[in-house]
């Protein structure tokens, strides 16, 4: 399995529900990479989307404790282990864990991938990614050239979990 998400210096990921930048080359890399493949995400994810609709082009699976909870277009499990089962149906490498800050908690040491992209600056947060360069099981295997968007600066990494 994956992970994929944006973060800054201190592996923040978002305030308020939403995200600390967006950067339309960073959108495009998850666009592209997620096409076609299975997201996992947490209710609260979910809702920060555009008009709180699931992903187009992708199976979206949406972990919530509130059985109460449905959404068009979209496979809504109530807890882990219902989660687990679901993802049986898919290989591994087609499944894409993407947030929020609790779903990639649980999910961090069931995955093998992470595509990280890493904003030169610290924002002002309240939810945060695991920080992989602090866990020796992971290394990052690819990065990128120094990218721009205006004043910006950030980076593509993929980290592998060591076998």
């Amino acid at each position: 399995m994956n992970l994929i998400a944006c973060v800054d210096n201190n592996w923040a990921i978002g305030k308020n529900n939403q995200l600390l930048v967006r950067i339309p080359a960073d959108m495009k890399f998850f666009r592209e990479t997620t096409t076609g493949k299975v997201v996992v995400m947490g209710r609260k994810t979910l809702e920060s989307f555009p008009n709180g609709q699931p992903l187009k082009n992708r199976t979206n699976i949406v972990l919530t404790h509130n059985r109460n909870y449905k959404v068009k277009d979209a496979i809504v499990v109530y807890s882990v282990e219902e989660l687990n089962e679901e993802l049986k149906k898919y290989p591994s490498e087609d499944i894409y864990i993407i947030g929020g800050e609790s779903i990639y908690e649980q999910f961090v040491d069931a995955c093998d991938v992470a595509h990280i992209t890493k904003v030169d600056y610290a924002y002002d947060a309240d939810a945060h990614f695991p920080n992989l360069d602090e866990k020796p099981e992971w290394r990052i295997a690819q990065d990128s050239e120094e990218q721009t968007y205006f004043d910006l600066i950030f980076y593509f990494y993929k980290y592998e979990k060591i076998k």
